[in-house]
């Protein structure tokens, strides 16, 4: 028989069931203190102290603090999924709205980290490739979506639009000075539809 994993020991250890709400807890401290303090700053000593747990309780659910780490990412950092809206200015929205969900929502600074820091990392480098590779492939389906309804010419650069558009997200998002990161939150919405109106104008001949 296969030998038990880290998660059914955590379970047996106590000899009563997992709290999904400490879970859940002890995963948003993992990405806020990565968030905040990066790898070099990461530890299970700091996640208990964000969660207001003992350290034994990570322990229990996981073996390394490489572990913790990447279940906190995954479940809480969340990649871009295709979205047929019908239209490609939907779609495009819909996707920019994604961008915008994981660069200035509340797993920003982590997402932000894992570009910099998966390097460094056990394991983070594939999740990010994972995340980047997803991101791709589901953006390529809607701009080909486009093409074959007509909506964009055939010969069309999807490299060239979607590097526009998602540099022009995470630029925007990053360039915002703190004094005026509230006022660019609020007008995030109508910022996506202007930026897909004015890339989708000049695309056409």
């Amino acid at each position: 028989m296969p030998a038990p994993s880290h998660h059914d020991r955590a379970s047996t250890a106590t000899g009563r069931p997992r709290d999904p709400e400490v879970d859940r807890r002890i995963a948003l401290a993992a990405v806020a203190v990565f968030g905040e303090a990066g790898w070099a700053g990461f530890s299970v000593e700091s996640v208990a102290r964000q969660a207001c747990v003992g350290k034994a309780s990570i322990y229990l659910r996981w073996e390394t603090k490489e572990r913790l780490l990447l279940d906190a990412l995954a479940a809480h950092v969340a990649p871009v999924v295709d979205a047929d809206t019908g239209s490609l200015r939907g779609d495009l929205i819909a996707l920019a709205r994604q961008l915008v969900e994981l660069y200035a929502g509340p797993s920003r600074q982590a997402a932000l980290r894992m570009m910099l820091e998966a390097p460094m990392i056990p394991g983070l480098a594939e999740r990010c490739d994972e995340l980047r590779q997803a991101q791709v492939k589901a953006a390529r389906a809607m701009v080909r979506r486009g093409i074959r309804r007509g909506d964009l010419p055939d010969d069309s650069s999807v490299t060239l639009l979607l590097d526009t558009l998602c540099g022009g997200v995470i630029a925007h998002i990053l360039s915002t000075p703190q004094h005026l990161e509230e006022a660019v939150q609020a007008g995030l919405d109508e910022y996506t539809e202007n930026l897909v109106g004015f890339l989708l104008g000049s695309t056409r001949p």
